[in-house]
């Protein structure tokens, strides 16, 4: 997808920098509509059919986490970026149990921005087309990031957990590497990245407990092992 093509909601409540991140995306051919709360930007989604939505965090009316709460009832794969000067550990992790897929923290380069959105429409598209995995008694499905036990029960898996299973079962039995997921999947291998996803693999391991066969397994300095029969 080229620039051009690339129709963004941006929600941000300081004025400056607002039209600065606006005007930037604009200058390398997005089309970008910018709000400056959270109830006008879901005004903006329900009226029209972003590719994207670039959330601040602290907003009036409705801040950025309500907002992505809301249109997660609408619309599951559409992808959200939060742009936040909040770093704490479990910030980024209310941010991605709300539905967000992505966590910018300010102050950030248009680069980065950019390179974020358009890696978010990239995996839009693999899901897509991607096929429903079993994975002992659990299918996946990835393309609507479900777990379903038996062909009964079903859980929910939200954006971070479904990438993340995925790439843990495209090398089953066999070693993932830590450095390679995180730089996939948080865009770096920090010490901060590291602990939030081993927050991550602690609750797939819940989600995957009623298969008692599977067993996601820490190699220690190395990375994760998802182990299936």
């Amino acid at each position: 997808m080229n620039n051009e093509a690339i129709d963004i909601i941006l929600a941000e409540d300081e004025p400056a920098l607002g039209m600065i991140v606006k005007e930037s995306l604009e200058t390398r051919g997005f089309k970008v509509r910018l709000c400056n709360d959270g109830a006008k930007a879901y005004k903006a989604f329900e009226e029209s059919q972003p590719h994207a939505l670039v959330l601040d965090v602290m907003m009036p009316e409705l801040d950025g986490f309500s907002l992505a709460k809301k249109i997660r009832l609408e619309n599951e794969q559409i992808p959200i970026i939060f742009l936040t000067a909040k770093s704490q550990t479990e910030d980024v992790l209310e941010g991605f149990d709300v539905g967000g897929n992505d966590y910018l923290k300010k102050p950030f380069s248009m680069e980065e921005l950019i390179v974020r959105i358009k890696n978010l429409l990239n995996r839009q598209e693999v899901q897509k087309t991607a096929a429903i995995y079993a994975i002992g008694d659990y299918s996946f499905n990835f393309p609507k990031q479900r777990l379903t036990y038996k062909d009964d029960e079903e859980v929910k898996l939200t954006h971070r957990e479904s990438h993340l299973l995925y790439h843990l079962l495209q090398k089953k039995n066999k070693v993932l590497d830590r450095s390679f997921v995180l730089k996939k999947l948080w865009g770096n291998d920090d010490f901060f990245s590291g602990r939030s996803m081993d927050v991550f693999v602690t609750r797939l391991r819940k989600k995957l407990a009623k298969d008692d066969r599977i067993e996601i397994i820490n190699v220690r300095g190395y990375g994760y092992k998802l182990m299936v029969p």
